[in-house]
């Protein structure tokens, strides 16, 4: 029995057997893992350390104070969660 993460999988694996991602435009490009990756940055708001959850596009989706969390969050979703530092 295939899980949904496992599908998204399958799913990306195709696409990427079907396109040459060297060929794919930067709309394309963007729009690559947009419901597989979150990705978690460090960042400071208001004197305070915390982690910024960002989809794959860059488009800020939450904010955590605590890492554990960050990625507790991503994998809630569903998600796959990617650090960026």
């Amino acid at each position: 029995m295939n899980t949904n993460s496992e599908n998204r999988t399958e799913s990306a694996v195709t696409v990427m057997q079907i396109a040459d991602i060297r060929h794919l435009s930067e709309a394309q490009l963007a729009q690559l893992g947009m419901t597989q990756i979150a990705y978690v940055k460090p960042v400071e708001v208001n004197g305070e350390k915390g982690y910024a959850i960002h989809a794959a596009d860059g488009t800020p989706m939450a904010l955590a104070g605590d890492l554990d969390v960050a990625f507790a969050a991503i994998q809630q979703h569903e998600m796959v969660p990617a650090l960026v530092h």
